[in-house]
């Protein structure tokens, strides 16, 4: 069944703007890119304490139409300061989708879109935390 997560795929018409905006946000450069006719086609990046993959796929390639709202699945990224992670991607320009709730004491998740539209979720979990120290 299910072993772990392996790469979150967000897709984008502008792939090098999406790249430049995921860069600061997540503070680390790609370190893989694919080009097909001279741009950028998908680029990844390594994320977080496991290293997952968080690819960024030119929207040409997307294996369905784009809806043209955001939802359906949510991946929430672990945060230590939910706060302090949906107030800087509000200010990096991506937009509310679900404000900071408490679901539970010690999870606490938040949600933006993207500038491309994609959703992002953010989450405050002690049971990550917990796997970490073990």
């Amino acid at each position: 069944m299910l072993r772990g997560l392996t790469t979150v795929s967000l897709f984008a018409d502008d792939v090098a703007a999406a790249v430049r905006w995921y860069a600061e946000v997540l503070g680390v450069e790609p370190y893989f890119e694919r080009s097909a006719g001279g741009a950028p086609a998908y680029v990844e990046f390594r994320v977080g304490d496991h290293q997952h993959e968080l690819g960024i796929v030119d929207s040409r390639f997307a294996p369905h139409p784009h809806p043209g709202t955001a939802g359906g699945v949510v991946v929430y990224w672990h945060v230590d300061d939910i706060e302090a992670a949906f107030g800087r991607l509000l200010s990096l320009g991506a937009t509310a989708h679900d404000k900071p709730t408490e679901r539970g004491p010690g999870f606490v998740t938040a949600s933006v879109i993207d500038p491309f539209g994609n959703v992002l979720g953010v989450m405050y979990n002690r049971h990550y935390l917990e796997m970490l120290d073990r």
